[in-house]
């Protein structure tokens, strides 16, 4: 599986993202971050788009657990735009 969106008509930082999101290593954080990127990269503002790229930046583990909440999201991680990708997250779990 992988992006349902084109990258066509996205500035290229916003393309490399989608990409990264779609290139993870684990496949799940593929799933999550692609998903997410696919629904929102469109409409993040530049600040977003400087959160998700760091988000990238993190290792999948790492992330994956504050998703999924088997740790909590440390001060410096815990941010509006984090939370909405853990929400989206559970509402594909959901509505699975």
């Amino acid at each position: 599986m992988s992006t349902t969106r084109s990258s066509k008509g996205l500035d290229p930082r916003r393309r490399k993202l989608l990409f990264r999101c779609w290139h993870r290593g684990l496949r799940e954080m593929d799933l999550i971050m692609g998903r997410f990127a696919d629904a929102v990269i469109e409409l993040l503002n530049p600040g977003e788009i400087a959160e998700l790229e760091r988000l990238t930046e993190l290792p999948d583990q790492q992330l994956l657990s504050w998703i999924t909440g088997e740790a909590d999201i440390p001060s410096d991680h815990d941010t509006a735009l984090l939370r909405r990708l853990c929400e989206f997250s559970r509402s594909r779990e959901r509505a699975q």
